[in-house]
């Protein structure tokens, strides 16, 4: 996993949830109450479909991913921060940082469940809500590819000082994560180590239904 996240700034991990796991996932959408707010993101100029936001208590499964995905990728952002000077660390648990979030009024939940339909698209941005921004997220496949829909592709763009854009698709099947930079990352260059930045998004649905599920470690004010 931390090869492909400092060669390239992702990295696929694969069958995390079951079918009947996203199935169940994606059944809570309509479940207005388990939620804190809904974005309908053509108001917003953020593309075209809709996101929820969990509320706490998260459901289980989610809060365990969190949980869970929380340490491995915490030891590969302190090696970052190290790499581009950058005077942050993170502590080794989900729930001391929790606890740093809070304490800076980042208090709303993160953790967030997408829906798409045909022509939807996502525009590319960052998930930054607050000064405390773990620099590594996680986005899940709901559905799958080729049978619930077609095109909605996850896309990256990673910006180089002085040189063209570079873009990547990450090729996901249902129940598969991918975890990826949320705003930038180190790349060891001739003259030593530099910042790249990153952008993520979603291409146009082609036909079908799509839903993620994004996992943020931060939370938000």
């Amino acid at each position: 996993m931390t090869d492909n996240l400092d060669g390239f700034g992702c990295t696929i991990i694969k069958s995390v949830l079951t079918p009947e796991e996203c199935q169940s996932l994606t059944g809570m959408y309509d479940q207005d109450d388990i939620f804190r707010s809904t974005v309908v993101m053509a108001r917003h100029g953020f593309g075209r479909g809709e996101y929820k936001y969990w509320s706490y208590p998260l459901p289980e499964i989610v809060a365990d991913l969190r949980t869970a995905l929380y340490s491995p990728l915490a030891a590969v952002a302190n090696r970052w921060n190290q790499a581009m000077k950058i005077d942050v660390s993170y502590p080794g648990s989900h729930g001391e940082y929790l606890e740093r979030c809070h304490q800076a009024g980042q208090t709303r939940p993160t953790p967030l469940l997408l829906n798409y339909v045909e022509g939807d698209w996502n525009a590319l941005h960052q998930d930054l809500y607050g000064e405390n921004i773990f620099p590594i997220q996680v986005a899940f496949l709901l559905s799958e590819p080729g049978k619930d829909f077609t095109g909605g592709e996850f896309v990256l763009t990673e910006q180089r000082p002085r040189m063209q854009s570079r873009a990547e698709v990450v090729s996901l099947q249902q129940g598969d994560g991918v975890a990826f930079a949320v705003s930038h990352r180190p790349v060891q260059g001739t003259k030593g180590v530099y910042r790249v930045n990153f952008r993520h998004g979603v291409s146009r649905l082609r036909s079908g239904h799509r839903n993620t599920m994004g996992i943020i470690f931060h939370d938000g004010k």
